[in-house]
Formats: C-alpha cells, structure tokens, sequence
C-alpha cells in the first residue's frame, strides 16, 4: 500500500498532546545542532525541569533564546534532549510523524526488491526518529524504544497499525530494552515459531521474541554479501555465528566446507536449520558449540587453518569505562583469528562496539596481525548497509566495523 493513504483513521504516532516545555542551552551548540546533532546532554542544558520522560519541548539557543529544535526531553537520563526537528517553531503532531515514516518507507523501497525482505524500516535518529526502530522480516515487524524518553514520546500502537497498513504486515511485535520485561504482540498474534524472510534470496529465520537484537543480524546484510562473492573453493571459519548468517552466504557462494562456531546450542541449531533451508550440502557444514576463544586457541595448537576466517563478537564495550577491557579482548581475538587463517587468506574482524571508534579498531587490527607475526594487507572497510542511515554529524551512531584483510 501507498503509504500516503494511511494515516487518516489510525491511532496517533506520539503522545505529545501537552504544551511544550522550554528548555535553554547553557554554551553555544547551535552550529551543531543545524548541522544535524540530534543529542543533547543534561550538563549542556540550563535547567532541568521535573517533567515526565518523553515530554515535548523547545529548545533555545544560549544567546538570544531563539528556539532552534524541537524535539522531546528525559530529566532522569544523561541524554536528556533528542532533537526531533531543527525548525524550532515545528509542531511535533500527526503530520509530522507521518512525515517521518513515509520518508523512512520511500527510502527502503528503493533499495529492496522481492530478493530481500528482512531490513530495517526505521533507524532512529538516521530517520530522524529518535529512539524508534522498527525491524522488518517477511509479513513481521518488531519494534524497539530505546529508553524511557523515546517509550514517553512515541505511541508504539499507533505507529504498529500504520506499519501494517502500509506494507500488509500481518504481525507487528514491540521488544522491551529493559531486563525482566516481556515483549507484547502490538498487531496481531505472537508467533511460535521462528518467523521467515529472505536476504539477497537467501533463506533464513528469526526468533523475534527471544532472539538477540530483534531476531537476527540485519546490519551485516552487505558483509555477508562480501563473503558470498569470496567463498567459492575456499575453506570458511565462522566464529561467534550467531545462527550462521555469513556460514550461509559463504555456503552459498561455492565454499568447500564451513565451519560454525558460537558459545550457544541453540544458535548452532538455527544455524543448521538455516543451512537445510539454502539446500546446501550437510558434508560440507561443521557446526559446533563452543567457546569462541578456546575454539581458536586449540585450533592454532593443532595448526588448523581456513582460507577465510571471520570474527564478528558481540559488544565487548557497552560504556566508556569499558574500552580498555575491551580493547583487550578485540587484539586477542584478532591475534588469535590470524594464526588459523592460511598464508594468502582473508581474515574478516569485526566489532558492533560504538564506543571504539574505526581509527581504533584498525589499531587493534594491526597490533593483533602483528602479533600472531603475520603482515595485512587491507581489502575492504565496511559498516552498516543504507537501511541503518547515521546523521552526519553523529559519528558515534555508526557503531558497525568489518575490517578485511588478507594476511601474509
């Protein structure tokens, strides 16, 4: 459906029915803020008034008090202000939600074809929505609200319904970001089975209720691709699979034999699962569960070597105070990456942490290949595919790296 023909009978999108409060810069962002920063923290603020989380405002600038963004306000968060429009006199209403989720919807139809039905509608703050994702698999969608400001601003129903009204989703499923809380069923009924969808005609399945992230991986489509390009008569490690994603597309791209590492059963099931559903030949898939680290370091001690190995862990660095810890972890995990990839091969390293920048993550790259005595040579440096938008001017938004490298 046009998603221009939805919107006259739904539920509303946001919840900002009060007056707006005004908030005051207390130093000079504007520049900033124009240019399309949409976080503003509570130290850059003036005052912080008791309000609920999620409540309208106006943001003034430092000098004149001239409204410069609009958007809505958390007292209780150190993110206390996320911009929603850089037209201080703009009305955070119907309209202008429905403007948001059909430019969100224009850009998505003009990457996917029929070939690809598993991306993300919306991206928060890239589709200037802040807080609001909302992840697409075949005729489901789940919706995420990061924190309680953006849980305060968006109405999740509403924004459900125009969902599957606009691309006939059948179910539309709402994931909770804090511990201990259930995730409810928003349209439709929840399913119990893993819900299916294609990639680049790939086949696959996510478990949208109990799955990591949303149910899959959907911000390393294009990684995957790569792989597939590379694979054929070569020899694949794929460690930290999750449930087999770039072991799939490594299948499919001609490898001669896979193998599917990661720390929990019941992703390596998936990942079985998702091999059977490709019809690719089950002599040529190893999937094992294991310990990511131990799993290469017995590998190294029995020189066992791959033509491709990829390394794609989960966060190591969730705050700041993190980083170095992490950071630790990331060389060792490329050292050890390297020392079973063959002399000519290709090692893929990646990292999902916002808190390492790429400058970063190419150090460690080097440190780590050099002390497992190899030498790399950069192939690729890739991030997140066009569906996961990022502000120009909000770096730290672009959190995915995947370095590749062939080493010597």
């Amino acid at each position: 459906m046009d998603p221009a023909a939805v919107g006259l009978n739904i539920m509303p999108l946001v919840r900002s029915a009060t007056t707006p409060l005004t908030l005051r810069l207390n130093r000079d962002l504007s520049r900033t803020i124009k240019r399309g920063h949409p976080w503003i923290y509570a130290d850059a603020l003036r005052d912080l008034p008791r309000a609920a989380a999620g409540s309208p405002a106006i943001l003034l600038d430092n000098r004149k008090g001239q409204p410069i963004a609009v958007g809505f306000f958390d007292p209780d968060s150190p993110l206390a202000f996320r911009v929603c429009d850089t037209d201080g006199r703009a009305r955070l209403d119907q309209r202008w939600a429905e403007g948001r989720l059909r430019d969100a919807f224009a850009l998505r139809k003009s990457l996917f074809d029929s070939t690809t039905t598993g991306y993300r509608l919306l991206n928060g703050e890239g589709d200037s929505t802040p807080g609001l994702v909302v992840d697409v698999y075949g005729d489901t969608a789940v919706l995420k609200l990061d924190g309680p400001g953006p849980i305060g601003f968006w109405d999740p129903v509403g924004i459900a319904e125009w969902v599957s009204h606009a691309i006939s989703i059948t179910c539309v499923y709402e994931r909770r970001k804090e511990r201990g809380r259930e995730g409810r069923v928003l349209v439709g009924t929840e399913p119990q089975v893993p819900v299916s969808f294609l990639e680049n005609g790939l086949r696959f399945t996510a478990d949208i209720v109990r799955g990591q992230k949303t149910g899959f991986f959907l911000d390393q489509r294009d990684n995957r691709h790569l792989i597939r390009s590379l694979a054929r008569d070569r020899t694949v490690l794929n460690v930290f699979s999750y449930t087999g994603g770039f072991s799939v597309a490594a299948g499919m791209g001609g490898a001669t034999r896979v193998t599917t590492i990661d720390l929990a059963q019941p992703a390596i099931e998936a990942a079985r699962e998702h091999w059977r559903r490709n019809e690719l030949p089950e002599s040529q898939h190893e999937a094992v569960a294991a310990d990511a680290f131990e799993f290469l370091a017995d590998a190294s001690a029995h020189k066992k070597r791959w033509d491709i190995v990829i390394v794609d862990p989960p966060s190591f660095a969730p705050n700041q105070e993190s980083v170095a810890k992490a950071s630790a972890a990331y060389q060792t995990l490329i050292t050890s990456g390297a020392r079973v990839t063959s002399r000519g091969g290709l090692l893929a390293a990646a990292s999902c942490s916002s808190h390492i920048d790429l400058p970063h993550f190419l150090n460690l790259c080097e440190e780590g290949i050099s002390e497992a005595r190899r030498r790399g040579t950069v192939l690729a440096i890739q991030g997140q595919p066009p569906d996961h938008p990022s502000p120009l001017a909000l770096p730290e938004f672009r959190y995915l790296k995947f370095v590749l490298l062939r080493v010597e």
